[in-house]
């Protein structure tokens, strides 16, 4: 019976063990497989993260090559790069990697589930009567224990993965940014890439015979022809189309075989100098070509102003003698009255200043224009003005081949040069203003490429204190009219070098007030003839009125305010709107006039709108704005 009853404690034991024991195993090996599983999750959904490792532990990953993980990279960040890890004691407080989390994980369990053991069977040797219930009561503690302690640990993990997740996604918005910024600020960089890859193709080609029909060749010519359809007229990335990215990949293969066809670099350093040189050449000759281009619409009667100077000729001469003549005649040699000369061929021009002089003037019935013109443009400019006259303003208008004085200068003559602003004698009659107006004792030189924009009594006005002229000074360094005298007038030659500082302030002609009077005292026409002579024999200055217009009125300028006339209208095009719309006078000087199709388009608004262009005879040759 003793035996038997022995016989049953054992068995008894011994199934109570199996019930212990047996869960604690296959629930261990199933925490272990979780575990891994979780963690392969976790790193295939934070693949883009990297996690600092102070130490790479590899033991547990070594369990885990049968699973197929690769080792992870060996990267190296400074310690504030990221958020604190997990301390699990105080001893070992930098253990963050995977890898040893898992292995504590499941070591902690078996630790746990052995000791629990060993004190489960210690109890049952001391109590033998227990009962199976209240050893699953005891393990039941045991796993709920484990699982409040892995849900605190999950959780942690958790927090400390997110902490990391929003600083890489805070540096990944940073890095977006920055990129986007140099993105825009290289936003041709392909569109330049594409011109280079073709630059390097044609250089290849240029090694190739030119009767070569190799296949690199015929590859070579395909990817030009596509990469220059593709790349169009585009300025920037945006523009290119979808295709581009893979028609590049194309080219970068092409010009790969090139290269190992043609090794050798000092060959083709060689040929892409003669291209650049070539390149540079055509530029050069282009630019030449368009400044005589330019130069010669510059001296060319545009079509429309032929067209409308030929009617308005026909119509003169259909008039009687009679209807010929302007009004107010009276008034033509009245010293009290503003006289204004303009010398010009161009019957829109002159309209142009008459008709702004007259619309900003505050007492018009006191202007008088004398516009002096040749025998081939006096009737088109009469009757130009028979037909608009120019409201209450005198108007007065003289040809050259009527001047009677001017055979007293055998002298006189007109510089030989091909372009008619330097060979043509309006030009040059600036020079005899107290021959031409034997009346009068002041007067305005107006220039026939100027608009005025303010009342010029004020300058009428002005008191010249002796001086001959009155001009606006262009010695201001910096400013767009400037000019040194040296830069038109020979100083190398000793009766310049000694009669004349090269540091003298210049000025402009365009709109000048002469004191005739003066000028007659001083007799500075003969002083102009003595000049013109002695440079006919040698080079004392450059072609044009207004170098030697310098020298004839050396030290007899007052300069005036500069304000009052803006100069450069027809050659700069940055002057400041706001100075252009202040000045009292603004001149086109320059070759892009504002007749001509070749005018600054932004400049030609302020000279257009003293034209009315739905007159009949502009309409019928083609003049607009």
């Amino acid at each position: 019976m003793i035996q038997f009853r022995r016989r049953q404690r054992i068995f008894i034991l011994s199934l109570l063990s199996l019930t212990v024991f047996a869960p604690l195993i296959l629930f261990s090996d199933r925490v272990k497989l979780i575990a891994f599983n979780g963690r392969n999750e976790l790193a295939e959904d934070l693949s883009s993260i990297t996690y600092r490792r102070d130490t790479l532990k590899l033991n547990s990953l070594e369990k885990e090559d049968a699973r197929g993980l690769e080792e992870p990279k060996q990267v190296v960040y400074k310690e504030n790069d990221f958020v604190p890890r997990i301390s699990y004691s105080s001893k070992q407080s930098n253990d963050t990697e995977e890898s040893g989390i898992a292995g504590s994980r499941s070591k902690f369990l078996i630790r746990k589930g052995f000791n629990d053991d060993k004190k489960e069977n210690h109890q049952i040797q001391l109590k033998g009567s227990s009962s199976i219930s209240g050893e699953k009561k005891k393990f039941n503690e045991t796993v709920s224990q484990y699982q409040r302690m892995n849900t605190q640990l999950q959780r942690t993990k958790h927090e400390n993965v997110v902490g990391r997740i929003e600083q890489s996604d805070r540096k990944a918005s940073h890095n977006h940014l920055t990129l986007h910024s140099q993105s825009h600020k290289a936003s041709n960089e392909r569109v330049m890439e594409i011109k280079d890859q073709i630059i390097r193709a044609k250089a290849y080609l240029l090694f190739a015979p030119p009767s070569s029909t190799s296949r690199l060749v015929k590859e070579l010519k395909l990817r030009i022809k596509e990469m220059e359809h593709v790349v169009g007229e585009a300025s920037k990335d945006s523009d290119l189309p979808r295709s581009a990215l893979q028609k590049m990949k194309h080219m970068d293969g092409t010009l790969s075989k090139a290269d190992r066809a043609y090794p050798h670099c000092h060959l083709m350093a060689s040929k892409l100098r003669a291209m650049d040189y070539n390149a540079e050449e055509q530029v050069r000759t282009q630019q030449a070509q368009v400044s005589y281009l330019v130069h010669l619409a510059a001296r060319t009667t545009t079509k429309g102003l032929h067209c409308l100077s030929m009617r308005l000729t026909a119509e003169y001469y259909a008039l009687r003698p009679e209807e010929r003549k302007f009004p107010n005649e009276n008034k033509i040699n009245d010293p009290k009255l503003y006289h204004y000369v303009v010398f010009s061929d161009n019957v829109l021009a002159c309209a142009v200043v008459v008709n702004s002089t007259v619309s900003t003037a505050k007492k018009p019935e006191k202007l008088v224009f004398h516009l002096v013109t040749n025998s081939l443009y006096f009737p088109a400019i009469s009757m130009w003005f028979l037909l608009n006259p120019p409201g209450k303003a005198t108007l007065h208008i003289q040809n050259i081949d009527n001047f009677k004085w001017m055979s007293k200068y055998s002298g006189f003559k007109k510089e030989n040069f091909s372009d008619p602003r330097y060979s043509s004698e309006l030009n040059y009659l600036r020079f005899y203003l107290p021959d031409i107006f034997p009346a009068l004792n002041k007067i305005v030189l107006l220039d026939h490429d100027v608009v005025v924009q303010q009342d010029l009594s004020s300058l009428w006005n002005s008191n010249l204190k002796e001086k001959v002229n009155g001009a606006v000074g262009t010695c201001q360094e910096g400013d767009t009219s400037f000019y040194r005298i040296n830069m038109l007038i020979n100083f190398s030659d000793p009766f310049i070098a000694e009669r004349f500082d090269d540091k003298a302030c210049t000025w402009a002609f365009g709109m000048n007030l002469f004191d005739l009077q003066q000028w007659r005292r001083l007799d500075l026409t003969a002083v102009y003839h003595k000049y013109l002579e002695m440079g006919s024999k040698r080079p004392l200055w450059n072609a044009g009125s207004l170098p030697i217009g310098w020298i004839t009125f050396y030290n007899k300028t007052m300069v005036l305010d500069r304000r009052g006339h803006v100069l450069g209208l027809g050659y700069n095009s940055g002057i400041d709107r706001n100075e252009i719309e202040r000045a009292a006078v603004i001149h086109y000087d320059g070759i892009r006039k504002p007749w001509l199709d070749i005018a600054m388009g932004r400049y030609k608004g302020y000279w257009t709108k003293f034209i009315n262009y739905d007159h009949p005879l502009l309409q019928q040759c083609n003049l607009h704005e």
